[in-house]
């Protein structure tokens, strides 16, 4: 399964201790992060993780691309709501973009969990089917 993960600033260190608590089933599958996100994630656990642009930068018109063309089964995006600017501009088109393209996404870490131990029990299995192409091209 392709994961995308995106956190705004003042949830990056709430990512990071989420990927490290769960990164033997993160490991199991291609991950996408932009680009601070990444690194700490990275930096903390050792998994390999498709590097993108910042959020601002283009990262998250990278992610919206490619939920749009079936190639992210799963988005947590860790948002802080209070950040207006930041959650019309980023936040609001990613959650858009899932809504249409019927990926299954978490805003929140207990949201987070939630998928992420159904994708390790195969519940999210059917996503597979419904993509042809993956991280790795």
């Amino acid at each position: 399964m392709n994961i995308a993960i995106i956190a705004n600033d003042k949830k990056k260190e709430l990512i990071t201790e989420f990927c490290m608590a769960y990164c033997g089933v993160l490991s199991r599958h291609n991950i996408c992060a932009t680009a601070t996100t990444a690194k700490y994630i990275a930096e903390a656990t050792g998994l390999t993780i498709e590097k993108l642009l910042s959020g601002f930068h283009g990262g998250a018109h990278q992610l919206a691309s490619k939920i749009s063309y079936g190639e992210v089964d799963l988005l947590i995006l860790l948002c802080d709501t209070r950040d207006a600017q930041e959650y019309m501009e980023i936040e609001v088109p990613l959650i858009r973009e899932c809504d249409t393209h019927n990926v299954p996404a978490a805003t929140n870490i207990a949201t987070a969990e939630a998928l992420i131990l159904s994708l390790e029990r195969g519940d999210l299995d059917w996503r597979a089917n419904d993509r042809s192409t993956s991280f790795a091209g």
